[in-house]
C-alpha cells in the first residue's frame, strides 16, 4: 500500500511538469485512475481483516450501587 501511496505523490509532481506531452498526460492520469482503485482495493480488503468488535457491549465504568448497612 504504501508503494502505491508514493508512486502516486510522484505521479501528481510528474503530471505538473509543462515538458509532459498531452500523451504522456493522459497516459499518466489513465495509470493514476488504476493505481487509485488498486489502492482502494487494498484498504478495503486490510479494513474487512481487521478483527471484528465483539456483540457484547463494552462495560463502562460507573458509579457502583451503594447500599447502606445497619448496626445491630
Amino acid at each position: 500500500m504504501r508503494s502505491l501511496q508514493e508512486w502516486l505523490r510522484a505521479a501528481w509532481q510528474q503530471l505538473a511538469d509543462p515538458s509532459l506531452t498531452p500523451f504522456g498526460r493522459r497516459e499518466l492520469r489513465n495509470q493514476m485512475k488504476q493505481c487509485n482503485a488498486d489502492l482502494r482495493a487494498h484498504l478495503r480488503r486490510a479494513a474487512e481483516l481487521e478483527p471484528k468488535q465483539s456483540a457484547e457491549p463494552e462495560r463502562s465504568f460507573a458509579t457502583p450501587e451503594m447500599r447502606i448497612l445497619g448496626w445491630r
